[in-house]
């Protein structure tokens, strides 16, 4: 994922977190992942677009982020 902070340098920043610490977890359950995803938030931390687990798809997010930067 940290493709897509380059990809979109200046604009997005990516942080990659250990799915497995307690912390994680529990943020996993709260986004209803069942062990990881992938998470798009705004500057305040709210969500704005995730996809759970192994359904993962870099383009998805790619799109899912050039259209939330089309917004601003």
């Amino acid at each position: 994922m940290s493709g897509l902070e380059q990809e979109f340098k200046g604009k997005v920043v990516a942080k990659n977190m250990d799915a497995t610490t307690p912390e994680s977890a529990t943020i996993c359950k709260e986004l209803g992942f069942s062990n990881h995803g992938l998470v798009v938030r705004d500057g305040a931390g709210d969500v704005l677009w995730s996809q759970p687990d192994h359904e993962v798809v870099v383009d998805d997010a790619r799109q899912a982020i050039k259209g939330l930067l089309d917004k601003v």
